[in-house]
């Protein structure tokens, strides 16, 4: 079956087969690069969030575990668009997204909880240093994934990695408030800022498993509102 793309008035076309050939290396190239980016800045963030006694790096590292999950969907769909055309969701994106959802919400529960347990008992964590570079490298990383996602996405007409662009948005904005709460600490010596930051991560967590929800059930979510389901 040959591959339909869509133009940015959401219109069918026939992408020339050299379009889909390079259209699939950008696609797979992107989900491969946040799905190992993700892993890595999972690990380092975890261990070093732990070590410093710094629940809002911990706690973006677990984030970042998480967004390999959704990772891995999209490279899924990817292989699958190359095999049909079809940007429609299939069993195992829906069952990932799931997954992804149920996971959101725990790792918001379980920050929010430690976050106003810290704050009782008035919680320093040893160093935020940490959490300011690798937010700063976060924030790096993410612009430019976000930028090739969308330049691929606008010259193939793909929804679906213009959606995947603007969905990767809500990493970039959990770097910052990562970044904003590190600061905060090293330039204040106030742990209610790591605590704070916390909770922050806490809320953008939630937000992401409600979406994941929305589409496992084939809706819009905030960050595809640019864009509208395939045509069935």
């Amino acid at each position: 079956m040959q591959t339909i793309l869509f133009r940015p008035d959401n219109s069918p076309e026939r992408a020339p087969d050299g379009d889909k050939a390079v259209f699939y290396k950008w696609a797979t190239a992107l989900a491969l690069i946040t799905i190992f980016y993700n892993l890595i800045e999972g690990l380092v963030s975890v261990f070093l969030g732990a070590r410093g006694g710094t629940v809002s790096l911990f706690g973006f590292g677990i984030d970042s575990f998480v967004e390999v999950i959704s990772g891995v969907g999209i490279w899924h769909m990817v292989r699958r668009m190359k095999r049909n055309g079809c940007e429609e969701r299939d069993r195992f994106e829906n069952t990932a997204l799931r997954i992804t959802g149920t996971a959101f919400y725990v790792l918001a529960a379980g920050l929010a909880l430690t976050a106003l347990i810290d704050i009782y008992k008035g919680y320093k964590p040893e160093t935020t240093l940490w959490g300011v570079i690798v937010a700063v490298i976060s924030i790096l990383t993410m612009s430019i994934l976000i930028r090739y996602k969308l330049k691929a996405g606008r010259r193939f007409s793909s929804r679906a990695l213009i959606a995947d662009a603007s969905c990767s948005k809500t990493c970039l904005y959990l770097s910052v408030v990562l970044l904003i709460a590190s600061l905060g600490y090293e330039a204040f010596g106030v742990g209610l800022m790591d605590s704070l930051g916390a909770i922050g991560i806490a809320v953008f967590s939630f937000r992401e498993g409600r979406e994941a929800f929305t589409k496992s059930k084939g809706q819009l979510c905030r960050c595809e509102s640019a864009c509208e389901n395939p045509p069935g």
